[in-house]
């Protein structure tokens, strides 16, 4: 079986898994939507995010439950790889555009040496990276490593909103950013 075909029937098992974890609203619809690379979900239909924590490429740690309460865009990338390249000025323009409002944005380096995270970071991104050499955390949003780039976006109650499993652009991420910052608080 070819790599691209491999890829493909991975993408599309991760979409149908992420999908299940939805239920379906009285009348049947499906509450979480799909087009096998964008999976977004009704909001009383999220899950909580899972434990976030790590080194950051500057120093110190970052967790992300400290973010409670703000929107939380998080990109998973690396120095190898193109799309992440084409993707950087976009989520650098989404996250000036948008922190204001109540957002905050987290990249999550992986499978890289973090000499050439470091490097890759340098002018194209002021938002904090977490370095994730094996993809730990990658893994924990059941982000394959294979799917990099890949953004998820989280609502302020901490639960997955959106995943985007390919490059973004600002034209595109933009709109979700601040769909998902109008929201009200979930009911309690």
């Amino acid at each position: 079986m070819n790599a691209r075909r491999w890829t493909a029937g991975l993408l599309a098992a991760v979409a149908a898994v992420a999908l299940a974890g939805c239920s379906s609203g009285g009348g049947g619809e499906k509450r979480c939507t799909s087009d096998g690379l964008t999976i977004t979900c009704a909001q009383d239909e999220r899950s909580k995010t899972p434990k976030v924590v790590g080194e950051l490429l500057t120093g110190g740690q970052y967790d992300i439950s400290q973010a409670r309460g703000q929107v939380v865009v998080v990109n998973f990338w690396g120095s190898w790889c193109a799309p992440c390249r084409a993707e950087a000025d976009d989520l650098e323009g989404t996250y000036q555009a948008t922190k204001a409002s109540g957002v905050t944005f987290l990249g999550v380096n992986v499978q890289d040496s973090k000499d050439k995270a470091i490097a890759f970071e340098r002018g194209r991104a002021t938002y904090p990276s977490i370095f994730d050499p094996s993809s730990r955390q990658a893994l924990n949003f059941d982000i394959p490593p294979n799917t990099t780039p890949a953004t998820v976006v989280l609502d302020r109650d901490g639960r997955v909103a959106v995943v985007i499993r390919r490059a973004v652009t600002r034209d595109e991420l933009q709109p979700i950013v601040e769909r998902i910052v109008a929201e009200k608080p979930a009911p309690n």
